[in-house]
């Protein structure tokens, strides 16, 4: 894997939630992946949202200490900050595909940190600007009904 993966904050829950197992496995399979080969990209945004998540929405709750130790980690990967390009670019997705406002920002942070894949169980293929390919991991695990994780706001 030479590319860059984005990777959405979906992913990093699921690694974390031992309530889907087999969506858990496939997602620590990537992270292991994108961390030994260092190329998985975050943004602030998705640093933002697995931390409420995995504090908020898991029962039972992260506690908070472990919560920031696993953000520190997830801060040595590459950090896209949310600054005025991310949000023009989001803008323009926004307005050119309809797609939800969060999504658009998460889109714009995968182009601006020069990302050729984008790791999502929640985006549409459609949504993906030239240059960029979604993939589910979770494509393949059926049997198991998808965790309700969005904290993001239509």
């Amino acid at each position: 894997m030479t590319e860059k993966y984005f990777v959405d904050s979906n992913i990093l829950a699921y690694a974390r939630d031992p309530r889907y197992p087999s969506r858990q496995l496939v997602a620590r399979d990537w992270i292991t992946k994108l961390w030994d080969q260092k190329n998985g990209v975050l943004s602030t945004q998705v640093i933002k949202e697995f931390y409420s998540v995995i504090t908020r929405k898991f029962q039972p709750a992260v506690p908070r200490h472990l919560a920031q130790a696993e953000i520190r980690e997830l801060l040595t990967w590459r950090i896209i900050e949310t600054d005025q390009n991310i949000f023009e670019t989001a803008w323009t997705l926004e307005a050119d595909s309809q797609c939800s406002w969060w999504d658009a920002l998460i889109i714009a942070a995968a182009q601006h940190g020069g990302c050729q894949v984008l790791l999502s169980e929640d985006l549409a293929p459609h949504l993906m600007p030239a240059g960029l390919t979604l993939i589910n991991p979770f494509n393949e695990v059926l049997h198991e009904s998808p965790a309700n994780y969005e904290i993001r706001q239509t």
